[in-house]
């Protein structure tokens, strides 16, 4: 098991309520992370985005302006302001499939279910550290593979449509933040 140094990371946390802001931050420091952006709006948070260029951006679902889907979406597009390989944690009170399935297929990394507890935020975090999925780049989509266990030879219902797709290898966040022991 990997030990990471939470201070070596930055993150962004946008959700319109401010508890549920708290709750994180307060989280993420006890986790050792210092450099913790807020925003309570998908605007802000891709205003905070472009400018800070967080690790990893951890938002609600439900926001004003724009929520978090479209934040995503803004986010991974590969020609625009910051990091477009940031994991995306997606935080929602509704955790039934399609709501995960629509999550994923806009680009996020990662999907948490309110109430949060702080092992499910801390291995979450882990999970997009140590173990970054391939990006994959088709006409219609950028983002992290949707599939966790690869099988090249799948041609069910659920194989990706939208032509040809390029793999992108990840940059690793585990060597930034790595302890070293």
């Amino acid at each position: 098991m990997y030990r990471i140094d939470f201070n070596k990371l930055r993150f962004l946390v946008c959700d319109d309520n401010a508890h549920m802001r708290r709750i994180l931050l307060t989280l993420l420091h006890s986790f050792g992370a210092r450099e913790v952006y807020e925003a309570e709006d998908g605007a802000t948070a891709l205003e905070m985005y472009s400018h800070y260029v967080p690790d990893i951006v951890i938002t609600d679902w439900s926001m004003p302006i724009f929520d978090g889907l479209e934040l995503a979406q803004m986010i991974r597009q590969p020609d625009g302001a910051g990091n477009p390989y940031a994991p995306i944690i997606m935080l929602t009170g509704h955790s039934e499939k399609r709501r995960v399935m629509t999550a994923r297929d806009a680009g996020v990394t990662e999907f948490l279910a309110k109430p949060i507890s702080a092992k499910a935020l801390y291995q979450r975090i882990l999970t997009v550290v140590a173990n970054p999925r391939p990006f994959i780049k088709t006409k219609n989509y950028f983002g992290p593979d949707r599939r966790r266990n690869l099988n090249n030879t799948y041609i069910g219902v659920e194989r990706r449509s939208g032509g040809p797709a390029e793999v992108v290898q990840q940059p690793s966040l585990l060597d930034k933040a790595r302890v070293a022991g």
